[in-house]
């Protein structure tokens, strides 16, 4: 019997954290014969179920989603129980998922946010994993009375080639242009003025990957504007791979971050990067990979003078044996068989 997964988010598909996480445990989960069905309420969900957004559901959605419940065998829930936002049926999801076989999987630590924590949030129930992908947030949870395992991200090990000179051809750029990629989108804590000066430091094209959210429209236009260098904002119709590919150097000076996949994005495709100050990025150095930081602009600049490829060998070294599929994998399975232990009907939920 082929076991039925419920992979559930806020939206799929897009080329956020979350979504992009999705993906990946989705094609894990059916590389072990598993029937998975993806829902959310907004992207490209195999179902789409509006009560996982923002907006009031319709009549007959919760029905809906019951039975999507009573035909899965396990639910992983994707980031909606991390963080209080604003979702009007979060108190019926919790009811309908407890004593339910769940994965609660955390992309954020709640408590680094400047929003309130309410009482007794993240939910929790006997019968419920959570995963988190650092040891510091397994740490945080603990704090409060949480038990989750850690399972980092995980990443194709050979990512696909991008077009480096179609996508610089795109983007009006010749060969003697440094190409400053910032592959992310455009809130406070993502420190676009920042990561624009090291741009204007380096002399470099600066490219903002992702759309502003959460009201920072204004900010950004007003930082663009303002910038001493050439600035090129939005992927258009390219790819992230056609955008590292294009890249000469990746910007990432986030001050909090769930994870932070540049750091092992930038690794793969064998770019230098800059950045890398958040806490979570500690985990990363501790593994092994070397970075430059926001204040090593300089030395950055004599790297680029006289590249040295053994840091790219290391760093691409590091990346495949700690966060690849064949890496990552098996810690996942293990959760799930974890769950399995914990369901109450026997044979029911088998891996």
């Amino acid at each position: 019997m082929t076991e039925r997964v419920l992979l559930v988010a806020r939206s799929a598909g897009g080329p956020d954290g979350v979504s992009v996480e999705v993906a990946k445990w989705a094609a894990v989960l059916r590389d072990h014969a598993m029937d998975v069905v993806v829902v959310a309420a907004t992207g490209t969900p195999d179902v789409r179920i509006d009560l996982l957004g923002p907006r009031p559901a319709d009549p007959g959605t919760p029905r809906r989603w019951e039975v999507l419940l009573d035909g899965a065998d396990l639910v992983i829930v994707h980031n909606i129980l991390t963080l209080p936002l604003d979702l009007p049926a979060l108190p019926y999801l919790v009811g309908t998922l407890a004593g339910r076989a769940v994965i609660v999987h955390h992309h954020d630590i709640p408590w680094d946010r400047p929003r309130p924590v309410p009482p007794g949030f993240p939910p929790d129930d006997d019968r419920w994993c959570h995963v988190v992908n650092s040891h510091r947030a397994m740490a945080a949870f603990a704090e409060h009375g949480i038990r989750a395992a850690v399972v980092p991200n995980l990443f194709e090990p050979d990512p696909v080639a991008g077009d480096r000179h179609g996508a610089r051809r795109q983007l009006g750029l010749d060969d003697a242009d440094l190409l400053v990629l910032h592959p992310t989108r455009a809130i406070p804590r993502k420190e676009v003025p920042t990561a624009v000066r090291i741009a204007e430091e380096l002399g470099g094209v600066y490219w903002l990957a992702g759309p502003a959210e959460d009201g920072y429209d204004g900010r950004l236009r007003r930082v663009l504007a303002s910038a001493s260098t050439r600035v090129r904002h939005g992927l258009g119709r390219l790819t992230m791979a056609e955008a590292y590919a294009a890249a000469d150097v990746i910007v990432y000076p986030s001050s909090i971050e769930g994870f932070g996949n540049p750091l092992v994005e930038a690794a793969l495709w064998r770019k230098p990067l800059i950045g890398g100050d958040y806490p979570v990025a500690a985990e990363f150095a501790a593994r092994g990979l070397r970075w430059f930081r926001t204040s090593e602009v300089g030395e950055l600049r004599a790297w680029l003078a006289r590249p040295d490829h053994r840091l790219l060998d290391h760093n691409r070294e590091i990346a495949v044996r700690n966060f690849s599929v064949g890496a990552v994998a098996p810690l996942l399975m293990d959760v799930v068989r974890e769950v399995a232990e914990k369901t109450r009907t026997p044979n029911r939920f088998v891996v």
